[in-house]
């Protein structure tokens, strides 16, 4: 997709690259706003995951990453991008901040699983489930660290995967469908 964004601006690819990965900052941050707590867990429902698979799938595994590192240091310097606008360093090492830097993570696999294997669509959805499980990956164990072992599974991962299977279906055909219009 930024291939054909380059060739319609004539080749600014640097200035473009430095757009995007501000724009997909700004779209995990809008995409926090939303949130439902669980009455037994630390952990929002947010829309967060889905962005961090659509930027990633988008800028690729480098400027996916890029995007999310800003994301995570606007969130660390003040700036209200956290889920329900929370900031901070405190907030960041609190019980969400593994999954906050499995987003990091998360868009590059996702990137880098497109960038190599193309647009087919089984690929593509398997890539964003991927990109859901590396986030559990950093956060829940993260999570244990605050709450305990025990309760982490329950508390941050089981009752958040049918949402994410969800979100990874339509992330993955919403991404492949505005490739198709991109491409006409």
């Amino acid at each position: 997709m930024r291939e054909l964004l380059v060739q319609r601006i004539g080749g600014r690819a640097r200035g473009l690259d430095l757009a995007l990965i501000l724009g997909g900052s700004l779209l995990v941050a809008l995409s926090a706003q939303p949130r439902f707590d669980l009455p037994f867990s630390p952990v929002p429902i947010t829309l967060q995951t889905l962005a961090v698979m659509l930027v990633g799938a988008t800028l690729g595994a480098r400027g996916g990453a890029a995007a999310l590192a800003l994301y995570l240091a606007e969130g660390l310097a003040g700036l209200p991008v956290f889920a329900g606008g929370a900031s901070g360093i405190p907030y960041a090492l609190g019980p969400t901040g593994g999954y906050l830097i499995g987003f990091i993570a998360s868009a590059a696999l996702v990137g880098a699983i497109v960038e190599r294997w193309g647009r087919d669509p089984l690929r593509v959805l398997a890539a964003f489930i991927l990109g859901s499980a590396t986030v559990y990956l950093f956060g829940v164990p993260w999570l244990a660290l605050t709450i305990g072992p025990d309760r982490a599974i329950a508390a941050g991962l089981l009752p958040y995967i049918p949402g994410d299977l969800v979100k990874s279906v339509l992330g993955a055909a919403a991404w492949l469908g505005i490739g198709r219009v991109n491409r006409r």
